[in-house]
């Protein structure tokens, strides 16, 4: 009778430790936003952080294609942003996008890589309530000196500048 009761207390703390344990779910989706100054469409040690870079998290349903959450924020000085993101987004696509760039010579938003898709669940395997966006990107118009000789450091192919 003893060992039952024993048991069906400890039974019961690991219940309300499980109780205790629930939250509501909150995520802050983190990344950066930067110039691309040799127009490669990736980072290079002559790409610039854009401070002032206007983002935005948008998460639409799976099957209706409607908005469930959104919210805008501002990259800081180093081009970083960190957007807060509540509730479970499990059944929803959400995605980070770049609105507007504050520099007018670094503007040009790249169809296809202006967007970054977060996971905004916890039943996705991830147990951190930090996700972490791809970088994204606004182009300068024109190429800066330099591009090819650090394109050329990379090994990559001989571009025209």
């Amino acid at each position: 009778m003893a060992k039952a009761i024993v048991l069906l207390s400890a039974l019961c703390i690991v219940a309300l430790a499980n109780f205790a344990h629930c939250h509501p779910e909150v995520f802050d989706v983190e990344g950066k936003v930067y110039c691309d100054t040799c127009r490669v469409q990736f980072e290079t040690k002559l790409s610039q952080n854009i401070e002032g870079a206007t983002v935005k998290l948008q998460c639409r349903n799976i099957t209706t294609e409607t908005e469930t959450f959104s919210v805008e924020g501002v990259t800081d000085k180093d081009g970083k942003y960190k957007l807060t993101v509540e509730g479970d987004h499990q059944d929803d696509i959400c995605e980070v996008t770049v609105v507007k760039s504050p520099r007018e010579d670094c503007k040009e938003a790249v169809s296809g890589y202006e967007k970054a898709r977060i996971e905004c669940s916890d039943n996705v395997g991830m147990h951190n309530a930090v996700r972490y966006a791809n970088p994204l990107f606004f182009m300068k118009a024109q190429a800066v000196e330099g591009c090819k000789e650090v394109l050329d450091e990379l090994g990559l192919f001989p571009l025209e500048f």
